[in-house]
């Protein structure tokens, strides 16, 4: 039995504006104003035996995608084919790390190869070492060559053409002039091959996406007569993304007219950013908005549907970035639970006239306020709509349409069987689940 600071916070769905019965009633989602005992609701609070499915996430908020790969043959050998782009999209730590031993191990492996050529001539023997040279009348390789660590320190000169002066190849080996020319060639390659791969991972279009923002929820409200679904993308940066483009796709479970269930079913969404399709002359954030019309797949979702469906909506903005021309995509996604009903974004853009110019305040990029808005599906509201164009003689029987949309839901009363005042504000945030279905279970 709920208390009674809780039962008065608990929801319901009536008709506003005029009384029931004329044609300017539109349902909404309502709530009492808060005393200061009545506790937060809570949308983990279920009655006993209540189920609520939650969707695992494909897309994370950031973009990541939730997929981990197994059972890949020869997956090892398949990355090292394509060494480039395994080394940039590794972490930095393993690049920074393979960078390091990529010049240290050239140079000790020429250095190995410098000491077998002077080992192998006789260079290392105490009476031909530089400081007995000059009474032997020896002529080395290699001058100044003492030990290993004068063959590793000449390996590092010669690869990177430093060129100190005092260790000097010599005509009297046509091996360590061989060496000292392949030396010089490959140690320019690895160079290359790894500034590329470090230039590459810092101009990755990928770290161009941080800038580049989602809202945190999306929202579904009434615009020109029709539910629509809508969210807000925005750019930080001064430098605009150039050819925008905005698309959305729904994943949820399918079944087949032959019994196959497509757990994972894609299905592209229509979007649209004001009166433009979905390519945006992106300057100021902008709210993108999918009718939900005959053609979408969420015609028949109501209020209540939404509350127990899986499904999850993936939102991709492409582009390229100005300032290096590369295309980058930025992703996002939104859960059943993320998305509010009766809901519409605040306005952020506003004209300075301090500045001289638009002001656009991203402290209101996630807020949204409540709207009067059906609880219905988008088929019902347009059944509803074209009926109010209908005579009322001409109407079929029956069950009306208004009575399953617009009838008042049963009068809430608390644990003492005490009337609730009317709502005077609603609200879909934070809504309790099991009053909703219980309403709507009532209700339709």
């Amino acid at each position: 039995m709920d208390s009674p600071a809780e039962a008065n916070d608990r929801k319901s769905l009536i008709t506003s504006g005029h009384p029931y019965g004329t044609p300017e009633l539109t349902p909404g989602i309502y709530y009492y104003p808060k005393t200061p005992t009545s506790p937060t609701p809570s949308r983990k609070s279920f009655r006993p035996g209540a189920v609520r499915k939650i969707r695992r996430r494909a897309i994370f908020k950031n973009g990541d995608c939730n997929i981990a790969h197994s059972g890949v043959s020869r997956r090892g050998l398949r990355y090292l084919q394509d060494i480039f782009t395994t080394l940039v999209d590794i972490q930095w730590r393993w690049t920074l790390m393979i960078f390091a031993l990529a010049f240290f191990v050239s140079w000790l492996a020429f250095a190995l190869i410098w000491w077998l050529i002077m080992f192998t001539h006789g260079d290392l023997e105490d009476e031909h070492l530089p400081m007995n040279q000059a009474e032997s009348g020896w002529t080395p390789c290699v001058l100044g060559i003492h030990s290993f660590t004068s063959c590793y320190l000449f390996s590092i000169e010669t690869q990177h053409t430093i060129g100190y002066g005092v260790r000097t190849t010599t005509e009297e080996c046509p091996e360590a002039i061989f060496i000292m020319s392949m030396q010089s060639i490959i140690g320019m390659m690895i160079q290359a091959f790894m500034v590329g791969i470090v230039f590459a991972k810092m101009t990755r279009p990928k770290l161009r996406t941080q800038t580049l923002l989602f809202s945190r929820n999306a929202v579904i409200c009434q615009r020109e007569g029709h539910l629509c679904l809508m969210f807000r993308v925005g750019d930080l940066r001064k430098t605009h993304i150039i050819g925008a483009s905005v698309r959305a796709q729904l994943i949820r479970s399918r079944k087949t007219k032959e019994g196959e269930v497509m757990t994972n079913y894609q299905t592209e969404l229509s979007v649209a950013a004001d009166g433009c399709d979905n390519n945006l002359f992106f300057i100021w954030p902008m709210t993108i908005v999918h009718v939900i019309d005959e053609e979408s797949p969420l015609y028949h979702l109501s209020a209540s549907d939404m509350l127990q469906d899986r499904f999850e909506v993936v939102v991709i903005l492409e582009g390229t970035v100005e300032s290096t021309g590369q295309t980058t995509q930025a992703r996002s996604s939104y859960l059943a639970t993320e998305i509010l009903w009766g809901h519409r974004f605040e306005p952020l853009v506003s004209y300075n006239k301090d500045r001289q110019g638009y002001e656009v305040n991203y402290s209101k990029f996630d807020n949204t306020f409540a709207v009067d808005t059906p609880l219905c599906s988008g088929a019902e509201l347009a059944e509803f709509y074209k009926l109010q164009d209908v005579p009322e003689g001409s109407k079929p029987p029956g069950k009306r349409l208004e009575e399953r949309v617009l009838r008042p839901p049963p009068i809430l009363r608390d644990r003492n069987h005490n009337h609730q005042p009317a709502r005077t504000n609603y609200s879909y945030q934070g809504y309790d689940e099991d009053d909703l279905l219980e309403v709507n279970s009532s209700y339709v």
